[in-house]
């Protein structure tokens, strides 16, 4: 869907931001690029829609390269979200998300139709906010906007840079958990930027960390966790020795399915298994069932592994402060 190839990008002052990156970002994933200030990812998000140009290397896009697209089109068609919205203060949310549909001459109805379905489609009722300004919402219901207006042309590509980093933790948890859920139903191809390895874990079903302008890893959560390349990714991401002797209980994180999900013992994995086990397991299969004395006790996916990772990074970083 999206390739680099041996893209290198160098400002005018000599500053190399991205040297001889190569990935491939499939259809339809959530992809997310990762690393420390400074390591060149949101240059990298920037340069998918031209919004900065590369020194060297190709861009692709369905196979074509973004340089014989024309520069309006190209971005019409791939939806962006920043920190900051970036919504207009003077226009309505309605009026923020019909931009690029108004752009491309949709008819009238049909623009009014979608920012309708937008707006129900991100939890927010049109009747009462459709009229209202971005400077009447909170900061979550602002980037909610944010994500509806990227999405008001049906691109088939979002990129977000660092959405929900200047949310509080409850605010910026649940539009987490709104983006996995939206992700479901809308299955577009994101790129989303971030210096949260616990959002990248979360969100994430594969993930670029970056350093100094290279891609240094690139893989699932999983592999990221239990095979980092180097001390560097082993330390960004969190070792995972740290987390797997930490009192691992299987038993306490599964969620109890309803009644009859599961039946067949012979698909179920025990309650003793390790994390390291669990992974492996789920790198295989979706969900599970997991059971205790030949009784189904409840169910794991790969989800909720990610999410116990995610909260035992966060508990490592609370206890460096």
């Amino acid at each position: 869907m999206i390739q680099f190839i041996n893209v290198t990008k160098t400002f005018p002052d000599g500053t190399s931001a991205v040297e001889n990156l190569n990935l491939t970002i499939k259809e339809g994933e959530f992809f997310v690029l990762i690393g420390p200030s400074g390591c060149g990812k949101t240059t990298t998000l920037k340069m998918m829609n031209r919004l900065i140009d590369c020194t060297k290397g190709t861009i692709t896009i369905g196979n074509k390269e973004i340089t014989k697209y024309d520069v309006n089109e190209l971005r019409w068609n791939i939806g962006y979200v920043l920190q900051q919205t970036g919504l207009f203060p003077h226009m309505t949310n309605g009026e923020n998300i019909a931009i690029v549909p108004e752009l491309k001459k949709w008819k009238k109805v049909k623009i009014q139709n979608r920012v309708n379905e937008l707006l129900n489609m991100i939890g927010l009722d049109p009747k009462v906010y459709r009229n209202r300004k971005p400077k009447e919402l909170s900061g979550g219901q602002q980037q909610r906007i944010g994500v509806a207006r990227a999405l008001a042309a049906d691109p088939t590509i979002i990129l977000m840079d660092e959405p929900f980093s200047a949310l509080d933790p409850i605010s910026r948890e649940k539009l987490q958990d709104d983006m996995i859920d939206l992700q479901r139903k809308i299955k577009k191809t994101i790129v989303f930027v971030t210096h949260d390895m616990n959002e990248a874990l979360k969100l994430g079903d594969r993930i670029c960390v970056m350093k100094e302008g290279k891609a240094i890893q690139i893989g699932t959560p999983e592999e990221l966790i239990k095979n980092p390349v180097n001390h560097f990714v082993k330390d960004f991401v969190g070792s995972q020795n740290d987390r797997t002797n930490d009192s691992f209980n299987l038993k306490n994180i599964i969620h109890q399915p309803s009644n009859g999900l599961f039946t067949n013992l012979e698909d179920a994995i025990s309650v003793d298994h390790s994390l390291q086990d669990t992974l492996a397991y789920l790198t295989a299969n979706e969900q599970l069932p997991v059971e205790e004395d030949g009784e189904i006790i409840g169910m794991i996916n790969r989800q909720i592994i990610i999410e116990y990772l995610a909260g035992k990074l966060d508990e490592r970083g609370r206890g460096n402060e």
